[in-house]
């Protein structure tokens, strides 16, 4: 299996269900300046005059001091419709959702920070691994960059509902075609983001992800949801190996950035029990792209070019090496030329 159709299965499928998590929950605990609501004069009925790195601020806030249950529901251009019933509660720093599946083979994801299980009960597998913020989509997890304001705007486009909250509605213009933008509604009073649309430089809707129903405040407990996740018996752990490095350790550089993404992490992952893959991971503050890079096998039936999955696109490609010729699997929330960019700058370096 290439890692072209290994990451659809592994990161693909999950994401509908759980992009809500990526945009709402906080994995890792944050500096003070995003743990403080953003204060702003506007009155309890106006919408709050912000600049990007203050919206972005306020929906992160929001989703560290507010429990909730709802249901979430992604939708993407082509039909495809996914949902997934939520559970969150914090408590402190400490973030702990659980997200069941409602279409599709039965799922059911625990996050406690960092640290994610999902069962598998066909299976009777427990997936047990580490993500972190720039592996998720739309990175509105951490501390927004200030930078951030060079490569996107902010506008406010009025006032609207979703599941029965009174919303803000804002857009998120990319100032390039190196990314998307971004329409989101957040809850008034709270900031909590309860609707995201994704939509490309001609204006479309590529992917849309939205609460169908939502209790915000819900009376869900730390604890409660703990307990769920430690209920493991009769169940086989399958723990993710995964050993942290560096792009320049590996030989790998970028002869040129891409502008606006920066390097968040680099891990080697073990695959299908022996293969080792790397995975560099870039993000701009909204979008993140993830570059798989794994020792190139004729045996493989891989073939080169580009899909489509919503919002996410995935690139394939060879690289050719003298000293063997290595397999680019690109995945990020931009569009294509944003990938083949990346592509195109990718090189080894003298070893």
């Amino acid at each position: 299996m290439t890692i072209s159709s290994r990451h659809t299965v592994q990161l693909f499928l999950p994401a509908l269900a759980l992009l809500c998590l990526a945009q709402l929950a906080g994995a890792q605990p944050a500096p003070s300046i995003a743990q403080a609501p953003v204060v702003s004069n506007a009155g309890p009925d106006e919408t709050p005059n912000l600049g990007v790195v203050d919206w972005l601020k306020r929906m992160h806030g929001a989703a560290r001091t507010h429990s909730y249950v709802g249901t979430f529901v992604v939708s993407v251009a082509a039909g495809d419709l996914s949902s997934a019933r939520i559970w969150h509660a914090c408590e402190g720093d400490l973030q702990i959702e659980r997200v069941d599946v409602l279409s599709g083979p039965p799922r059911t994801t625990f996050r406690r920070n960092e640290q994610v299980l999902t069962f598998l009960p066909d299976q009777r597998v427990i997936k047990s691994e580490k993500r972190e913020n720039s592996e998720l989509f739309p990175n509105l997890l951490g501390v927004p960059d200030s930078s951030i304001g060079d490569f996107y705007t902010v506008k406010v486009v009025g006032k609207g509902r979703v599941a029965g909250f009174d919303t803000d509605v804002i857009q998120l213009m990319p100032r390039d075609k190196l990314r998307f933008g971004y329409r989101v509604w957040t809850e008034k009073r709270s900031g909590l983001l309860t609707k995201l649309q994704t939509v490309d430089s001609d204006g479309k809707v590529v992917e849309q992800s939205a609460f169908s129903e939502l209790q915000l405040d819900a009376p869900v407990k730390v604890q409660a949801l703990s307990q769920m996740m430690g209920s493991t018996a009769g169940y086989r752990m399958e723990k993710s190996q995964v050993e942290r490095t560096t792009a320049q350790a590996e030989g790998w550089t970028l002869k040129s950035p891409v502008p606006g993404f920066k390097p968040m992490s680099c891990y080697r992952r073990v695959i299908a029990g022996s293969e080792r893959t790397l995975q560099w991971s870039f993000s701009d503050g909204l979008a993140t792209v993830s570059l798989f890079l794994e020792p190139y096998d004729a045996k493989r039936d891989a073939q080169e070019g580009t899909m489509a999955l919503g919002a996410t696109y995935t690139l394939t490609r060879r690289l050719p090496d003298p000293a063997g010729d290595w397999w680019l699997t690109a995945v990020g929330e931009v569009p294509p030329r944003t990938l083949d960019a990346f592509a195109q700058s990718l090189a080894r370096q003298p070893r």
